[in-house]
């Protein structure tokens, strides 16, 4: 099955028009993008957009085979003229299966928002699963069951909860930065899985394009292709490789923490382990909590621990994100009674150095996928005790071996994520 790309972007394109932010200041030729719609087999046509058969012709295809025109989204403004001798487009009732002359299978996903995911198997087999902007397969299973597909088994169709878990489609093309917990969920239901091609379209300006919108893509496994671009779905395509273990600093405040859980937002049954402990009687911290919780998906499970090291050893998944390291060491100076210079000297350095090296070497053999947060303590004002100059000293130390210990670490500043490796 062969998929093109007509546009790639948001339903207003990017840049969008007259819109003075950073993203569309930059978003300038081979980054610009037109409204996402795909040209499938030059049979199918999902999504019709301004200017469809011209952006057909510069890919090298015409629209004139084309036997059907589906919609996935409700379109604002003045309706789209309909090139000559297309099929008059529409959406489909959810559930709805559409069996075209061309010997296409096209099924009508339903959403949790307004709109409609259409589900294309190929003649040869090839299974597809195209998503409208914002949207999200609405019923999924949280495990091994029925894809989104209808009856009938093997790559055409999915199976019954009872049966063995259905083969993941070969593409998934999706809203992955808009919606990062659609492609979370489809994961756990066992409808992408490690083979499974996932491409990002209606791109919009929520997200710097180039680098910036790589990086983003790269850490939920999926990529981005310029408008224009012809896909063989079901061609072995290399997944972006992600890091199993990643480091994620900055100072406070600096948007480490929303950047380690964006990284995952893409992921199911996240495992999000808080250091910090519950704190009678301050008001404050429990607001700091209650914010952390309300932006996390509900999907994910959370452990208050310091007792990081069992969990770090736990094989496979769900992915753990800990946040994080500079409120576990303070735990670990209190256990040994770092505070004090006549513990210190009497055996609690030692003692430190031993949790902190189980720490390290637990982050070393981990077989999951791991996050971990810290603090940048080192670039502001010497502290004033000895206390706090022993905090920074072993703060620092702890993320430099933690740090070594990583495949991908970044820096946070004024929420600008910068490549340390990786």
């Amino acid at each position: 099955m062969e998929l093109t790309l007509l546009g790639t972007g948001a339903p207003d394109g990017l840049p969008r028009p007259h819109c003075p932010c950073a993203a569309c200041a930059t978003a300038r030729g081979p980054l610009a993008r037109a409204a996402t719609a795909l040209l499938v087999d030059g049979a199918v046509l999902l999504d019709l957009t301004p200017g469809a058969a011209l952006a057909a012709a510069r890919a090298g295809h015409s629209l004139t085979g084309v036997r059907q025109v589906l919609l996935t989204h409700p379109h604002d403004g003045p309706a789209v003229e309909l090139p000559a001798g297309l099929p008059t487009a529409g959406r489909v009732a959810d559930g709805r299966v559409l069996t075209l002359i061309s010997g296409h299978r096209v099924q009508a996903v339903p959403m949790d928002s307004p709109g409609t995911g259409y589900e294309v198997t190929a003649p040869g087999g090839e299974r597809l699963l195209y998503l409208p902007p914002g949207g999200a397969p609405a019923g999924l299973p949280t495990g091994n069951g029925d894809l989104p597909g209808g009856g009938g088994t093997g790559r055409g169709g999915a199976r019954s909860a009872r049966d063995a878990a259905p083969a993941p489609y070969d593409m998934l093309v999706a809203d992955v930065t808009g919606r990062p917990d659609a492609l979370a969920r489809l994961r756990a239901a066992g409808a992408v899985g490690p083979t499974t091609d996932v491409v990002a379209v209606h791109i919009g300006h929520e997200v710097p394009p180039g680098a910036e919108l790589d990086r983003r893509l790269a850490a939920a496994g999926a990529r981005a292709v310029p408008d224009g671009t012809t896909l063989t779905v079901g061609e072995y395509h290399a997944v972006p490789d992600l890091p199993r273990r990643t480091l994620v600093t900055g100072g406070a405040r600096s948007g480490k923490s929303f950047e380690a859980e964006r990284r995952l937002a893409a992921f199911p049954g996240v495992l999000y382990v808080a250091t910090g402990g519950a704190r009678d009687g301050d008001p404050e911290w429990r607001a700091r909590v209650a914010a952390h919780r309300d932006r996390r998906p509900g999907s994910w499970r959370t452990a208050e621990t310091c007792d990081l090291v069992p969990l770090l050893a736990g094989e496979g998944r769900p992915p753990v994100l800990v946040d994080c390291l500079s409120l576990w060491l303070t735990d670990a100076m209190d256990r040994v009674g770092a505070w004090d210079d006549a513990a210190w000297g009497a055996g609690g350095e030692e003692a430190l150095r031993e949790r902190t090296g189980e720490l390290v070497g637990a982050v070393r053999s981990a077989r999951r996928t791991v996050v971990l947060v810290t603090n940048e303590a080192g670039s502001g004002v010497v502290p004033a005790t000895a206390s706090g100059r022993r905090f920074r000293d072993e703060l620092g130390r702890l993320n430099a071996a933690v740090a070594a210990e990583c495949e991908h670490v970044l820096l946070v500043v004024a929420g600008q994520p910068l490549t340390l490796r990786g």
